[in-house]
């Protein structure tokens, strides 16, 4: 027993010993001896290797809070473990002697480099022979011993202990029997490598795209990742699709949801053709169940599929303002009621035209009909649906009309802002923005947005609008303090083209999504780690040079995506429907604004002054056209953005300490930029973290901190709402497609939930996502002083969920459930992560 027992502290020992490498200052001797000694008493006499090691994670996690240095140690482990599980062997770590030229620079030992490399080829075949991966990645068009040659393992140390947990739980390739095929850069090489399989220089073309994978400079979206170069890649991120007045229609719609949910799609699905309630069927003489019925089924299709084994279906239905239903589809998303007429597992989102929002301005009534009796209102937008509308109004109001129903239009908006507050649903998108500034406004009308409502696609019944995505990681453009454009412009280019590649490499589920995709080749270049991005250069968020940042960097992200697509139009051709387009006219994104300002005659505030060379692009596009209908969206990227160690997508930092939630796991997130300044202040020790703790992840109240830090440092819940929206509305004019815009709301007064969603139209914003409010106990105190701290005082509340107070609540008492007050901030990721 001894035996075996010291045998088992020695690998302990070891394994820890090699993980803290470049982090002794933190892991000391001393501290390598209480964790080695905690370790053991997790284990027992005879434990296996990958209990050692899940002993190892354990004991090293559970401190990340206390230093950021513990989560890398903590994916040190774990890529060790996972190495072992994908080769059959311990990886070594290089020694002094076994870098190039003998010098001790190297990440792994040679036995183990070469492992790295020849597991990569080895399991590629495997993969072709079991049917996963596509059978060109052998044929001769890829060297695979170069592209073995040309991986950089060290590029894994890179990933935090969360990012390495989800990647190897879910991104990398496994067999059927579960057995996982990738390494992390064989992982890069693969999704390079499919999106390179039609280049004409596949070798070239994926060496390239290895390199701004790997280095994290741009990453695509998951579906694309989960996908690429295998046997079925659907690599596209999310789909919209309208739903006709029509049964046969309707049923069809249905096994579309399924086919399209399977392969990872998140949907947007436009319900307002469908007649209303109490509406004549003139076929059978019988008067319509309305849409609800309808949207229950839509709910459970969503639920009963599990996206390509990775997560359960998600999609969010679309209805305008103007519908009869709609006060029946603001109630779906409640928690009493009859539950036949209710949707928990499906997001819900309002269409709402301009014409509603001034008549909520103007304490004015509104009226609701039923579709087939106004039909053209959902065809059209701005002055030609005001139009419209009141002359249905007038028919109305003449009896001319079978259904109407007349409100008062600021009764409803304030429903629509307590179902929203109650229960997260359904969040406001804006129908006048986002088809005013189209740039297909000649192939149709924008009928909703999508599942993460960053994308504005038009849609018909023979046409399933598609999106790809992906994203730029700002936070990893950043040197000498400054955005680094030339870098970023570089990158840029690269990732056009890998988002132009998968339009003709999808695997699409039904035939209305190819005929879509393959006429306008929509793309959705993205941007992720802005807050980690101003950290860096001592921008505070708050401030109104975060606001020039926002405009300004977002200008130049494009200016470059705009003329890249027209580059690859002139070496691939202009997309089908070019002709006739705002870019065929000469209007670019941002020239759209005054358009909006012009249809609504109110002005929109914000500087859309030029700051670059945009007769450059103009010309371009007048000379070549363009590659793609649409280039820009912002997408959440919750997921991706946990891989790339940054914060997500334009959102500022959830708090400074915090538990993250997704399907990968519970994962305790630390600022790192935070620590690193307060240590060179001196100000980082144990009574720091639990002050911090103790306030939530804030750092506000704590007097030691320098007011600079503090106001750098601010957190999501401490920055003005309404602030946050004037960075998307600054951003977004630059933008074609929209910007998934997470609301945080501090607070419950309704008043001011009011005046940020009327800000938001205001300021011309096309589309808001997740309203996130503050929970009521959620933060880990049973570690602290109570006699210093007290036991359970707590600020408004802490944390939040993915929309309603009441969600935040009921979570918060679930972690609770001890009655300590002992559960720490937490943040979940939404649903789905089809755009993440």
């Amino acid at each position: 027993m001894a035996s075996t027992q010291t045998t088992q502290t020695d690998d302990v020992r070891t394994i820890l010993e090699q993980a803290r490498t470049g982090y002794e200052a933190v892991l000391t001797d001393e501290v390598v001896d209480r964790l080695v000694d905690e370790a053991e008493r997790n284990l027992y006499d005879g434990a296996s290797t990958d209990e050692v090691y899940e002993a190892l994670e354990g004991v090293t996690t559970a401190r990340i809070e206390r230093d950021p240095a513990y989560q890398y140690v903590a994916a040190d482990v774990h890529r060790r473990r996972y190495f072992r599980r994908v080769t059959g062997e311990r990886l070594g770590v290089a020694e002094e002697g076994d870098g190039a030229d003998g010098d001790d620079t190297g990440y792994l030992s040679a036995d183990a480099d070469a492992t790295y490399r020849d597991t990569f080829v080895s399991n590629l075949e495997r993969g072709v022979e079991a049917d996963l991966l596509d059978e060109r990645l052998l044929d001769g068009r890829f060297d695979r011993s170069a592209l073995a040659d040309a991986l950089v393992p060290e590029r894994d140390e890179t990933f935090d202990y969360i990012a390495m947990s989800t990647l190897t739980q879910r991104y990398f390739v496994e067999t059927n029997d579960g057995d996982p095929l990738e390494l992390p850069q064989a992982f890069w090489m693969r999704v390079a490598m499919g999106l390179a399989i039609e280049e004409d220089d596949p070798q070239r073309r994926a060496l390239e795209f290895y390199d701004v994978l790997s280095r994290l400079l741009f990453t695509p979206s998951t579906p694309t990742l989960f996908h690429s170069g295998t046997t079925h890649p659907q690599l596209s991120s999310c789909y919209l699709t309208t739903v006709e007045d029509d049964l046969e229609h309707i049923f069809d719609s249905y096994k579309h949801h399924a086919q399209l949910s399977k392969w990872s799609g998140g949907l947007g699905n436009d319900w307002t053709n469908l007649r209303a309630e109490g509406a004549l069927i003139e076929s059978t003489g019988v008067e319509s169940t309305g849409t609800v019925p309808f949207l229950k089924i839509s709910n459970d299709v969503t639920a009963a599929i599990n996206r390509s084994g990775k997560r359960r279906g998600a999609a969010c239905a679309y209805l305008e303002a103007w519908h009869l239903d709609f006060p029946a589809f603001l109630d779906l998303r409640r928690n009493t009621g009859d539950e036949r007429r209710r949707t928990h597992d499906m997001n819900t989102a309002a269409w709402v035209p301009d014409l509603f929002m001034e008549r909520v301005a103007d304490d004015a009534e509104w009226t609701l009909f039923s579709p087939d009796e106004v039909p053209e209102l959902h065809e059209t937008y701005g002055e030609e649906f005001a139009d419209l509308y009141e002359e249905y109004e007038a028919k109305a109001e003449a009896g001319e009309l079978r259904q109407s129903e007349t409100v008062d239009a600021a009764d409803l908006w304030r429903t629509m802002l307590t179902r929203l507050f109650e229960t997260g649903h359904p969040w406001i998108t804006f129908k006048d923005p986002c088809n005013v500034r189209s740039p297909q406004d000649h192939v149709g009308t924008v009928h909703s947005s999508n599942l993460c409502t960053e994308i504005t696609l038009n849609t018909s019944s023979d046409e399933h609008a598609v999106c790809n995505l992906g994203s730029v990681n700002l936070s990893n453009h950043v040197a000498d303090d400054e955005l680094d454009r030339d870098a970023l412009a570089d990158t840029i280019e690269t990732a056009m083209r890998m988002l132009d590649n998968v339009v003709d490499l999808c695997f699409y589920p039904t035939d209305e999504a190819e005929y879509s995709n393959m006429r306008h080749r929509p793309i959705g270049l993205g941007v992720m780690g802005f807050h980690d991005a101003l950290m860096q250069t001592g921008t505070p968020m708050a401030s109104e040079d975060a606001v020039e940042a926002a405009n300004r960097w977002q200008e130049f992200v494009s200016y470059h995506a705009i003329l890249n697509s027209s580059r690859l139009a002139r070496e691939r051709g202009a997309y089908e429907t070019f002709e006739g387009s705002k870019w065929d006219r000469g209007i670019l994104p941002h020239d759209t604004v005054d358009r909006l300002e012009a249809e609504r005659g109110r002005e929109i505030p914000t500087d859309r002054s030029e700051t670059m060379d945009w007769d450059r692009v103009r010309d371009h596009v007048d000379a070549h056209g363009m590659r793609n209908s649409n280039t820009m969206a912002v997408a959440p990227t919750a997921t991706i953005s946990t891989i790339n160690g940054t914060t997500p997508s334009i959102e500022p930092i959830y708090s400074n300490l915090y538990v993250k939630s997704n399907m990968s796991g519970d994962f305790t997130v630390v600022n790192e930029r935070l620590v690193a300044d307060l240590k060179e202040r001196d100000l980082w020790d144990d009574e720091m973290v639990d002050r911090i703790k103790f306030h939530d992840g804030s750092i506000q109240e704590v007097a030691e901190i320098p007011a600079a830090t503090r106001e750098l440092y601010r957190s999501a819940f401490e920055i003005d709402p309404r602030h946050q929206l004037r960075l998307t509305a600054h951003r977004g004019q630059w933008i074609d497609q929209s910007v998934s815009h997470n609301v945080f709301f501090p607070s419950t007064d309704g008043s001011l939930l009011d005046d940020v969603y009327k800000t938001a139209w205001r300021l011309g914003v096309k589309t808001t996502y997740y309203l996130r409010t503050l929970g009521a106990s959620q933060i880990e105190k049973s570690t602290l002083d109570m006699a210093e701290y007290g036991r359970t005082q707590r600020r408004d509340g802490v944390g939040a969920s993915e929309g309603s107070a009441a969600d935040a609540d009921e979570r918060a008492d679930a972690d609770d459930a001890d009655g300590d007050g002992s559960s720490l901030a937490r943040v979940e990721d939404p649903t789905c992560d089809a755009c993440q």
